[in-house]
């Protein structure tokens, strides 16, 4: 009984933060809802709302067995996996950016799912990284879309010398949802490896082992492949040349993803000292030592850059020869622009996963579709006994009659 308690709330946690498989609403809302709308609930406020329940049952209400660990890294898994595949081939910025609303839900999950502190945090503060980036990404889809009223990748380009702002914001929130170190992003993806390793030399189920093991990798290619994807969205928008000119926003348009923005930097480095230890409290206690410490990494990287900067300027005071590059012997049209996104096509293209990805833009794998055709079969029953001829209602009647006084008087 309590496991299937715990299934039915952990249902409605998927339902209401995007998990696979209900998470077919959240791409098309992206799509085609106001964006200011899209960045305060599927980007953020439902994700809050489903993964706080979920973390208050896990810690509080439920004690989770082998199965239940299990379904939640399983969930997780596919996910993080089947939403960041399908985020490659969208061409559509906001569809896209839809996709990667529910990919992020899957690391929440598979950290909740490892069912320790650590991991708890880790789904906490993944969770509020999300609702930071996530925001900054969809308001600075609306400036262009603002701006360009449009929003195909293929018909914008070029935005970042008039834009630079946007640019910039864009580009920080994409680094941070791709795990890029030094920002918030690789900060709580970073802790959910770490309790997944964790869980993996602590568990006693050779079977969770491995289905742990599986959830590892699923985050690790999840996280190379989130990357892949805003590589396609920031150079397929923002690089590139334009022929007419666009003028940056201003005002709030324009404060607001800087804001974001400057959270991720902030949460990123100085996670020890703003965040975490927030989160400690709430999801019990568990050690820092053996985590990313944001700020020495952060000095690291400065120094890094330097280093390179100076072994770049030394190399470039000496003479270097220009050729021009080769193109497989054709001529180079210099009007001509090469987009980013037929590039991406090549994926579709694979023998072992076009079939699925035929398969779910049929709308198979839609839970809702699929039950739907389920309700129907007993809409089309009740409808023809509810047909609006007194006698049947009367049957009806004298039926109801028969049952309770059979429930009520045996």
């Amino acid at each position: 009984l309590s496991f299937l308690s715990f299934l039915f709330i952990a249902l409605g946690c998927f339902a209401k933060a995007g998990a696979i498989p209900l998470h077919t609403w959240i791409p098309p809302t992206s799509q085609y809802a106001p964006l200011p709308v899209v960045a305060y609930l599927p980007a953020s406020v439902d994700k809050l709302l489903g993964i706080y329940l979920l973390v208050r049952a896990v810690k509080d209400m439920f004690i989770l067995d082998n199965l239940s660990k299990a379904i939640l890294l399983i969930v997780g898994s596919f996910t993080v996996i089947c939403a960041v595949m399908m985020a490659l081939i969208q061409h559509n910025i906001k569809k896209l950016l839809g996709f990667h609303a529910v990919s992020q839900v899957g690391y929440m999950v598979l950290g909740i799912g490892c069912a320790t502190p650590l991991g708890l945090a880790g789904g906490l503060f993944h969770m509020v990284n999300n609702a930071i980036y996530k925001s900054c990404l969809f308001l600075g889809a609306g400036n262009v879309e603002k701006n360009i009223h449009a929003s195909e990748i293929d018909n914008l380009g070029g935005l970042g010398k008039f834009m630079p702002l946007t640019f910039l914001t864009t580009l920080i929130a994409s680094l941070s949802i791709s795990g890029i170190p030094p920002l918030n992003g690789f900060v709580s993806k970073w802790i959910i490896y770490q309790s997944l390793i964790n869980f993996i030399s602590s568990s006693n189920s050779t079977i969770l082992k491995f289905i742990t093991s599986f959830s590892l990798a699923s985050a690790l290619i999840g996280s190379g492949l989130t990357l892949a994807s805003f590589l396609k969205l920031n150079s397929g928008v923002f690089l590139g040349r334009r022929k007419e000119k666009v003028k940056e926003v201003k005002g709030l348009l324009l404060f607001s993803p800087l804001v974001l923005s400057s959270l991720c930097i902030v949460f990123g480095i100085f996670s020890y000292s703003t965040i975490l230890p927030f989160i400690k409290k709430g999801a019990g206690e568990f050690s820092l030592g053996g985590l990313w410490k944001s700020s020495l990494a952060t000095n690291l990287i400065i120094l890094g850059v330097i280093f390179g900067l100076i072994v770049f300027k030394i190399m470039s005071a000496k003479k270097i020869r220009v050729s021009p590059a080769f193109v497989g012997g054709e001529e180079l049209n210099i009007e001509e622009e090469v987009k980013i996104s037929p590039f991406y096509n090549t994926i579709r293209e694979m023998k072992f996963i076009k079939k699925v990805y035929n398969l779910a833009e049929k709308k198979n794998f839609d839970v809702y579709e699929l039950l739907s055709k389920f309700v129907f079969l007993f809409v089309k029953l009740f409808r023809y006994l509810h047909n609006g001829v007194l006698p049947t209602y009367l049957v009806w009647c004298l039926v109801a009659m028969l049952g309770l006084f059979f429930v009520f008087f045996k």
